[in-house]
Protein backbone atom coordinates (compact mmCIF):
# COMPACT_ATOMS: atom_id res chain seq x y z
CA UNK A 1 0.00 0.00 0.00
CA UNK A 2 1.37 3.81 -0.81
CA UNK A 3 2.40 5.83 1.49
CA UNK A 4 -0.10 8.70 1.40
CA UNK A 5 0.53 12.35 2.53
CA UNK A 6 0.25 12.55 6.42
CA UNK A 7 -2.48 14.70 7.95
CA UNK A 8 -4.60 14.08 4.17
CA UNK A 9 -8.41 11.93 5.23
CA UNK A 10 -8.35 8.98 2.81
CA UNK A 11 -11.54 7.45 1.66
CA UNK A 12 -12.04 4.28 -0.49
CA UNK A 13 -10.98 3.91 -3.64
CA UNK A 14 -14.06 3.03 -5.26
CA UNK A 15 -16.03 5.13 -3.18
CA UNK A 16 -14.18 8.12 -4.07
CA UNK A 17 -14.14 7.41 -8.13
CA UNK A 18 -17.57 6.69 -8.04
CA UNK A 19 -18.40 9.88 -6.70
CA UNK A 20 -16.69 11.95 -9.30
CA UNK A 21 -18.82 10.13 -12.06
CA UNK A 22 -16.10 7.17 -13.06
CA UNK A 23 -18.51 4.72 -12.91
CA UNK A 24 -20.78 2.95 -10.48
CA UNK A 25 -18.86 0.79 -7.34
CA UNK A 26 -19.54 -2.37 -8.69
CA UNK A 27 -17.61 -1.79 -12.07
CA UNK A 28 -14.96 -0.36 -10.43
CA UNK A 29 -14.51 -2.94 -8.24
CA UNK A 30 -14.34 -5.12 -11.07
CA UNK A 31 -11.49 -3.33 -12.43
CA UNK A 32 -9.91 -3.65 -9.35
CA UNK A 33 -10.07 -6.83 -9.29
CA UNK A 34 -8.59 -7.11 -12.37
CA UNK A 35 -5.56 -4.89 -11.93
CA UNK A 36 -6.91 -2.41 -14.14
CA UNK A 37 -6.57 0.41 -11.39
CA UNK A 38 -2.85 1.57 -9.92
CA UNK A 39 -2.15 4.04 -7.16
CA UNK A 40 0.76 5.82 -6.90
CA UNK A 41 2.25 2.87 -9.04
CA UNK A 42 0.53 0.03 -7.46
CA UNK A 43 -1.63 -2.04 -8.30
CA UNK A 44 -4.83 -1.40 -6.38
CA UNK A 45 -6.60 -4.27 -4.43
CA UNK A 46 -9.89 -3.69 -2.92
CA UNK A 47 -9.94 -1.84 0.77
CA UNK A 48 -6.98 0.70 -0.55
CA UNK A 49 -7.74 4.38 0.81
CA UNK A 50 -7.24 7.33 -1.68
CA UNK A 51 -6.41 10.91 -0.75
CA UNK A 52 -6.07 14.41 -2.71
CA UNK A 53 -2.82 13.77 -3.77
CA UNK A 54 -2.97 10.31 -4.92
CA UNK A 55 -1.81 9.35 -8.38
CA UNK A 56 -4.73 6.84 -10.02
CA UNK A 57 -4.41 5.80 -13.32
CA UNK A 58 -7.02 3.48 -15.11
CA UNK A 59 -6.07 0.88 -18.06
CA UNK A 60 -2.90 2.83 -17.22
CA UNK A 61 -3.92 6.55 -18.12
CA UNK A 62 -3.78 8.82 -15.75
CA UNK A 63 -7.03 10.18 -13.72
CA UNK A 64 -6.16 13.61 -14.82
CA UNK A 65 -7.15 16.68 -12.40
CA UNK A 66 -8.98 14.18 -9.95
CA UNK A 67 -8.25 16.66 -7.28
CA UNK A 68 -9.66 19.40 -8.44
CA UNK A 69 -12.97 17.94 -9.29
CA UNK A 70 -14.48 18.71 -5.92
CA UNK A 71 -12.29 21.30 -4.30
CA UNK A 72 -14.69 21.95 -1.15
CA UNK A 73 -15.03 18.47 -0.66
CA UNK A 74 -13.52 16.91 2.71
CA UNK A 75 -12.60 13.19 2.24
CA UNK A 76 -13.76 11.19 5.06
CA UNK A 77 -16.79 13.41 5.59
CA UNK A 78 -20.61 12.77 4.60
CA UNK A 79 -21.55 16.20 4.48
CA UNK A 80 -20.19 17.16 1.01
CA UNK A 81 -20.50 20.35 -0.34
CA UNK A 82 -21.37 19.66 -3.74
CA UNK A 83 -25.38 19.69 -4.87
CA UNK A 84 -26.69 16.34 -6.26
CA UNK A 85 -28.23 16.88 -9.40
CA UNK A 86 -30.46 14.50 -11.84
CA UNK A 87 -31.62 15.51 -15.39
CA UNK A 88 -34.27 13.93 -17.17
CA UNK A 89 -33.49 13.06 -20.51
CA UNK A 90 -35.59 11.83 -23.52
CA UNK A 91 -33.96 9.49 -25.69
CA UNK A 92 -34.11 9.45 -29.23
CA UNK A 93 -34.08 5.91 -31.21
CA UNK A 94 -30.23 5.67 -32.50
CA UNK A 95 -28.26 6.71 -29.98
CA UNK A 96 -26.21 4.93 -27.44
CA UNK A 97 -25.05 5.11 -24.05
CA UNK A 98 -21.58 4.77 -24.03
CA UNK A 99 -19.06 7.57 -23.94
CA UNK A 100 -17.55 6.75 -27.17
CA UNK A 101 -17.85 4.59 -29.97
CA UNK A 102 -15.31 2.98 -32.25
CA UNK A 103 -18.06 3.00 -34.98
CA UNK A 104 -18.43 6.41 -34.39
CA UNK A 105 -22.48 6.47 -33.32
CA UNK A 106 -24.23 9.42 -32.25
CA UNK A 107 -24.35 8.72 -28.22
CA UNK A 108 -26.75 10.13 -25.26
CA UNK A 109 -24.18 12.02 -23.77
CA UNK A 110 -23.56 14.29 -26.71
CA UNK A 111 -26.58 16.23 -25.86
CA UNK A 112 -26.08 17.18 -22.15
CA UNK A 113 -25.29 20.29 -20.43
CA UNK A 114 -21.64 20.38 -19.56
CA UNK A 115 -20.53 20.28 -16.08
CA UNK A 116 -17.24 21.43 -14.81
CA UNK A 117 -14.94 19.13 -12.63
CA UNK A 118 -17.55 16.45 -12.94
CA UNK A 119 -19.44 14.37 -15.28
CA UNK A 120 -23.10 13.03 -15.97
CA UNK A 121 -23.09 9.14 -14.75
CA UNK A 122 -26.13 7.84 -16.19
CA UNK A 123 -28.61 5.41 -14.46
CA UNK A 124 -29.25 2.10 -16.16
CA UNK A 125 -29.35 2.07 -20.22
CA UNK A 126 -31.47 2.01 -22.80
CA UNK A 127 -30.33 -0.13 -25.82
CA UNK A 128 -29.74 2.09 -29.34
CA UNK A 129 -33.63 1.03 -31.16
CA UNK A 130 -35.43 2.06 -27.58
CA UNK A 131 -36.39 5.83 -27.01
CA UNK A 132 -37.56 7.66 -23.71
CA UNK A 133 -36.67 8.34 -20.23
CA UNK A 134 -33.35 8.20 -19.52
CA UNK A 135 -31.90 9.93 -16.01
CA UNK A 136 -28.11 11.12 -15.55
CA UNK A 137 -26.62 12.22 -12.26
CA UNK A 138 -23.68 14.03 -11.02
CA UNK A 139 -23.30 11.78 -8.31
CA UNK A 140 -22.30 7.97 -8.90
CA UNK A 141 -23.46 6.98 -5.04
CA UNK A 142 -26.99 8.21 -5.90
CA UNK A 143 -26.85 6.47 -9.66
CA UNK A 144 -25.23 3.20 -7.80
CA UNK A 145 -28.76 3.65 -5.41
CA UNK A 146 -31.61 4.41 -7.60
CA UNK A 147 -30.17 1.08 -9.97
CA UNK A 148 -29.91 -1.16 -6.80
CA UNK A 149 -32.75 -4.13 -7.16
CA UNK A 150 -32.92 -3.38 -3.54
CA UNK A 151 -34.63 -0.52 -4.08
CA UNK A 152 -37.36 -1.78 -6.35
CA UNK A 153 -37.53 1.45 -8.63
CA UNK A 154 -40.48 0.27 -11.18
CA UNK A 155 -39.97 1.26 -14.99
CA UNK A 156 -42.79 1.76 -17.11
CA UNK A 157 -42.49 1.64 -21.27
CA UNK A 158 -44.95 2.23 -23.70
CA UNK A 159 -44.93 -0.76 -26.33
CA UNK A 160 -46.32 -1.20 -30.12
CA UNK A 161 -46.65 -4.86 -30.09
CA UNK A 162 -46.85 -6.53 -33.96
CA UNK A 163 -48.74 -9.65 -33.18
CA UNK A 164 -51.98 -10.95 -31.82
CA UNK A 165 -52.25 -11.18 -28.06
CA UNK A 166 -55.07 -12.97 -26.31
CA UNK A 167 -56.10 -13.54 -22.81
CA UNK A 168 -53.45 -16.48 -22.19
CA UNK A 169 -50.99 -14.72 -23.30
CA UNK A 170 -51.37 -11.85 -21.09
CA UNK A 171 -51.64 -13.76 -18.28
CA UNK A 172 -48.22 -15.59 -19.13
CA UNK A 173 -46.83 -11.98 -19.25
CA UNK A 174 -47.95 -11.02 -16.02
CA UNK A 175 -47.20 -14.74 -14.39
CA UNK A 176 -43.66 -14.90 -15.62
CA UNK A 177 -41.38 -16.55 -18.03
CA UNK A 178 -38.51 -18.02 -17.75
CA UNK A 179 -35.68 -16.34 -20.09
CA UNK A 180 -31.88 -17.33 -19.52
CA UNK A 181 -33.33 -19.81 -16.58
CA UNK A 182 -34.50 -16.66 -15.12
CA UNK A 183 -38.20 -16.44 -14.46
CA UNK A 184 -39.54 -12.58 -15.87
CA UNK A 185 -43.12 -11.37 -15.18
CA UNK A 186 -44.48 -7.84 -16.17
CA UNK A 187 -46.11 -6.29 -12.84
CA UNK A 188 -48.93 -4.70 -15.30
CA UNK A 189 -49.82 -4.74 -18.68
CA UNK A 190 -52.44 -2.46 -19.73
CA UNK A 191 -53.73 -2.10 -23.31
CA UNK A 192 -53.86 1.30 -24.50
CA UNK A 193 -55.06 1.94 -27.72
CA UNK A 194 -54.78 0.35 -31.69
CA UNK A 195 -56.85 -2.68 -33.75
CA UNK A 196 -55.35 -6.14 -34.83
CA UNK A 197 -51.98 -6.56 -35.36
CA UNK A 198 -50.49 -3.18 -34.49
CA UNK A 199 -51.67 -2.32 -30.56
CA UNK A 200 -50.13 -0.05 -27.92
CA UNK A 201 -49.55 -1.75 -24.31
CA UNK A 202 -48.07 -0.14 -21.31
CA UNK A 203 -46.16 -2.67 -19.30
CA UNK A 204 -44.24 -2.12 -15.84
CA UNK A 205 -41.29 -3.79 -14.73
CA UNK A 206 -39.29 -4.05 -11.50
CA UNK A 207 -36.25 -6.27 -12.59
CA UNK A 208 -34.29 -3.72 -15.24
CA UNK A 209 -32.72 -7.05 -17.23
CA UNK A 210 -31.28 -6.80 -20.47
CA UNK A 211 -33.77 -6.36 -23.07
CA UNK A 212 -36.52 -7.56 -20.87
CA UNK A 213 -39.15 -5.64 -22.39
CA UNK A 214 -38.35 -7.30 -25.91
CA UNK A 215 -37.97 -10.71 -24.92
CA UNK A 216 -40.66 -11.06 -22.82
CA UNK A 217 -42.92 -9.93 -26.51
CA UNK A 218 -40.86 -12.42 -28.59
CA UNK A 219 -41.15 -15.32 -25.79
CA UNK A 220 -45.38 -14.85 -26.33
CA UNK A 221 -44.89 -15.03 -30.36
CA UNK A 222 -45.18 -10.67 -30.50
CA UNK A 223 -42.52 -8.52 -32.06
CA UNK A 224 -42.38 -4.91 -30.88
CA UNK A 225 -41.95 -2.13 -33.76
CA UNK A 226 -41.42 0.90 -30.79
CA UNK A 227 -40.66 0.74 -27.59
CA UNK A 228 -40.36 3.65 -25.34
CA UNK A 229 -39.52 4.17 -21.41
CA UNK A 230 -42.07 6.46 -19.94
CA UNK A 231 -41.46 6.06 -16.51
CA UNK A 232 -38.99 5.58 -14.28
CA UNK A 233 -39.81 5.39 -10.40
CA UNK A 234 -41.68 8.13 -9.22
CA UNK A 235 -41.12 10.49 -11.98
CA UNK A 236 -42.73 10.26 -15.32
CA UNK A 237 -41.56 11.76 -19.00
CA UNK A 238 -43.99 14.75 -19.70
CA UNK A 239 -45.91 14.37 -22.34
CA UNK A 240 -44.36 16.77 -25.54
CA UNK A 241 -41.10 16.68 -24.07
CA UNK A 242 -38.90 16.53 -27.32
CA UNK A 243 -36.58 13.89 -28.21
CA UNK A 244 -33.25 15.14 -27.21
CA UNK A 245 -34.53 17.05 -24.61
CA UNK A 246 -33.91 17.45 -21.28
CA UNK A 247 -35.21 18.73 -17.51
CA UNK A 248 -33.29 19.16 -14.58
CA UNK A 249 -35.33 17.33 -11.35
CA UNK A 250 -36.03 19.72 -8.17
CA UNK A 251 -34.62 18.76 -5.17
CA UNK A 252 -37.86 17.23 -4.41
CA UNK A 253 -38.40 14.74 -7.00
CA UNK A 254 -34.08 13.42 -6.49
CA UNK A 255 -36.04 12.78 -2.73
CA UNK A 256 -38.99 10.89 -4.15
CA UNK A 257 -36.33 8.63 -5.88
CA UNK A 258 -34.58 8.14 -3.21
CA UNK A 259 -37.06 6.86 -1.13
CA UNK A 260 -39.18 5.28 -3.41
CA UNK A 261 -42.27 5.52 -0.75
CA UNK A 262 -45.16 3.38 -2.24
CA UNK A 263 -47.84 5.98 -0.99
CA UNK A 264 -45.89 8.70 -2.99
CA UNK A 265 -48.02 9.58 -6.30
CA UNK A 266 -46.15 8.92 -9.73
CA UNK A 267 -44.86 13.13 -10.11
CA UNK A 268 -44.63 14.47 -13.87
CA UNK A 269 -41.54 17.12 -14.08
CA UNK A 270 -42.38 20.34 -16.18
CA UNK A 271 -41.08 20.64 -19.45
CA UNK A 272 -39.01 22.96 -20.27
CA UNK A 273 -40.69 26.42 -22.27
CA UNK A 274 -37.51 26.26 -24.41
CA UNK A 275 -35.99 23.57 -26.25
CA UNK A 276 -32.85 22.12 -23.51
CA UNK A 277 -30.59 20.84 -25.93
CA UNK A 278 -27.16 21.50 -26.05
CA UNK A 279 -25.66 24.48 -27.80
CA UNK A 280 -25.17 24.52 -31.71
CA UNK A 281 -21.44 23.56 -31.70
CA UNK A 282 -21.74 19.86 -30.37
CA UNK A 283 -19.05 17.34 -30.00
CA UNK A 284 -18.37 14.61 -32.87
CA UNK A 285 -20.82 11.63 -32.21
CA UNK A 286 -18.04 9.40 -30.50
CA UNK A 287 -17.67 11.61 -27.71
CA UNK A 288 -19.42 12.62 -24.62
CA UNK A 289 -18.81 14.46 -21.49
Amino acid sequence: MPQYDAGLARERLQKYLSSIGVGSRRKIEECISRGKITVDGKIAKLGDRVTSSSRINIDGRPLKDHSKCHPKRKFGNKRHHRQKRIILYNKPEGEICTRSDPKNRPTVFRRLPVLKGERWVAVGRLDINTRGLLLFTNDGDLAHHLMHPKLGLEREYLCRVYGQVDNRSLDRLKQGIKIDGQLIRFLQVRRQRGERSNTWYSVTVKQGKYREVRRMWEAIGCKLSRLSRIRYGKVALPRGTKLGDWIELGSDLIEKLEKNDDNDKVVTPKPPKKSRQSSKKRRPHGRGR
